[in-house]
């Protein structure tokens, strides 16, 4: 274990929310910093030295310190290779060579539409603001492409880059969670057999049950 492992944020960032999946399924000990995503330069000095520009994530694990959560989470699986889960970074070259392909399409082509949908039909409603139409459309045209794309992978594959859950499925969890629970966009998943099976694995996961429950609680009082 490695109690000197911090994570700055709050779990209910989606970044934030990556990272903390990974730990979990890592089985690596770490403390939980919380940090408002909404206080900006309010937020406690320490956070601002690592990260000045007051972002939504920070890592630490000794002398390393990473802000990107894709980084972080290979980072993690890399550094704790014997920890808990082992197959979360790929146990060959062609294995690893697969997930960084998925990662790259998750980060590219997967969270762009995804996210511009949850900003607009999620969260625009709660700032009183309008959805961009235009937007919300053409994001779900992309994502739909997308979708249509992992139906056929995961005809053959039990998970996107092969029979073991990896970094490349893990990756999809937090901004899918928002898009099936917050964003309306459930039917996108369900309407896809294969996808919907997948999706459904993946989010009843144990490690991810404790992060949603995490979301759930209430934030520090500062």
């Amino acid at each position: 274990m490695s109690p000197g492992v911090k994570i700055f944020g709050s779990p209910t960032s989606a970044e934030v929310a990556r990272v903390l999946m990974c730990l979990f399924e890592k089985d690596v000990e770490f403390q939980l910093i919380r940090v408002d995503n909404y206080k900006g330069t309010k937020r406690m000095p320490d956070y601002l030295k690592l990260q000045p520009l007051g972002q939504a994530l920070t890592f630490e694990d000794g002398n390393t310190t990473l802000v990107e959560s894709r980084a972080i989470c290979r980072y993690i699986a890399n550094a704790y290779p014997e920890q808990g889960n082992r197959d979360l970074i790929g146990r060959g070259m062609l294995e690893r060579a697969s997930i960084e392909q998925w990662l790259e399409t998750e980060a590219h082509s997967f969270d762009p539409p995804s996210s511009a949908l949850v900003f607009n039909l999620a969260f625009s409603p709660l700032m009183g603001m309008e959805p961009d139409e235009e937007v919300v459309k053409d994001s779900k045209s992309k994502l739909n492409k997308v979708l249509d794309i992992y139906e056929q992978r995961l005809k053959e594959a039990r998970f996107l880059a092969g029979d073991n859950f990896t970094l490349a499925d893990l990756s999809h969890l937090p901004t899918a969670q928002r898009l099936v629970s917050n964003a309306g966009c459930r039917s996108m998943f369900t309407s896809r057999g294969r996808v919907n099976e997948w999706w459904q694995e993946i989010s009843r996961r144990d490690a991810w049950r404790k992060v949603v429950a995490m979301q759930q609680e209430p934030p520090p009082m500062i």
